[in-house]
């Protein structure tokens, strides 16, 4: 059914907003970025009493390597309202960069540009941005550059980027950045195949990660991009956080899927997943295989606790493409993506859990 949500955490934000109440998620749309864009690394920020949510990068409407982008969006809890802050540094446009928050401030790692003869390089750039003053500071670079990766935060200093693609290949690490030090570590890397386009998120010093993409070679022939339906915990060792207990899970419900947007929520002690596809694509949204990918729009959670999946419906138009689902006045956003038939889209959703 269709209701206004007045939720005390969200009056300002939503109200005069219709939402969807599919019984277990209220969902309803938040203003839309100004301009449509996709691929994009997203975060959000809380500072005093205000809160942000920040878009960098990502790839625009027409899908080539002459529309990715270098754009910073900037959307502010005081005004309703996005703006247009400075551009990524790098001086090119970039795609599948993550982005984490720690200590009031956004970080920004990687991802990869491409070139007019569809040469792909994984970049190497860290940036933390200050969302009060909108301005960038460069920061140590990654020792193993990668992108499509799984970005999360422990005990607001630790952030660890998760597997994902280097220049010619997967990787299996676990790479620890400290925002206090500055400086990088290799933590204990995952179990499984390395994997990019995967999702995952963190409550408390649990990592839950799952699905992407992995490599599959043959003798014969030239290597596969296949989907990963492998799933893994991680418990973050508290005296230690380069030392990470991974340990297998069970696949969620369904087939594997490529570029959820996904985030820890600790009021429901579980990790949640929304959209992605079935059917992995380049970033043009056409699949490995030949075939256009289309989103999916149901939602996963795992519970911690209970160790168990559960599947519902958001009665939200299918999405996909996302490198994150990001906490915001109580609600959890998608920001961006693609649509149906690939329509980039400037959709900001929001998510309640109940």
């Amino acid at each position: 059914m269709m209701k206004r949500y007045l939720a005390a955490g969200l009056l300002l934000l939503c109200a005069g907003v219709a939402a969807s109440d599919s019984g277990e998620v209220v969902v309803f749309e938040l203003p839309p970025l100004p301009n449509p864009v996709t691929n994009n690394a997203v975060v959000s920020v809380q500072s005093g009493s205000a809160e942000f949510v920040i878009s960098f990068a990502g790839l625009g409407v027409g899908r080539s390597h002459a529309d990715t982008l270098a754009v910073t969006y900037v959307f502010d809890s005081r005004t309703n309202e996005w703006t247009e802050a400075g551009p990524l540094p790098g001086g090119t446009g970039r795609l599948a960069a993550v982005a984490a928050a720690a200590n009031d401030l956004a970080y920004v790692f990687g991802g990869y540009t491409v070139a007019k003869d569809g040469t792909e390089v994984s970049t190497p750039w860290v940036h933390a941005f200050d969302p009060v003053s909108r301005s960038f500071e460069e920061l140590q670079p990654m020792p193993v550059p990668v992108d499509d990766a799984v970005a999360v935060t422990y005990d607001d200093r630790f952030i660890y980027l998760i597997s994902g693609w280097h220049d010619l290949g997967n990787v299996n690490l676990v790479q620890l950045y400290d925002t206090q030090t500055g400086n990088w570590v290799q933590a204990t890397p995952t179990p499984g195949r390395g994997v990019f386009g995967n999702a995952g998120g963190i409550v408390g010093n649990t990592i839950v990660y799952c699905d992407g993409v992995a490599i599959e070679v043959h003798a014969d022939r030239r290597r596969d991009f296949v989907p990963s339906d492998e799933c893994f915990t991680g418990l973050i060792d508290k005296h230690d956080p380069r030392r990470i207990d991974w340990r297998t899970m069970p696949a969620h419900p369904g087939s594997p899927r490529y570029r959820m947007a996904a985030a820890g929520i600790t009021r429901l002690n579980s990790v949640v997943f929304v959209g992605g596809s079935d059917n992995p694509y380049n970033y043009n949204g056409i699949g490995y295989n030949g075939e256009p990918s289309q989103p999916l729009g149901d939602i996963l959670r795992y519970d911690l606790q209970r160790q168990s999946w559960s599947t519902y419906s958001s009665g939200a138009a299918g999405s996909m493409d996302h490198r994150a689902l990001v906490g915001f006045c109580g609600a959890w956003l998608t920001v961006g993506g693609m649509l149906g038939d690939q329509r980039v889209t400037d959709r900001v959703v929001a998510y309640s859990f109940k």
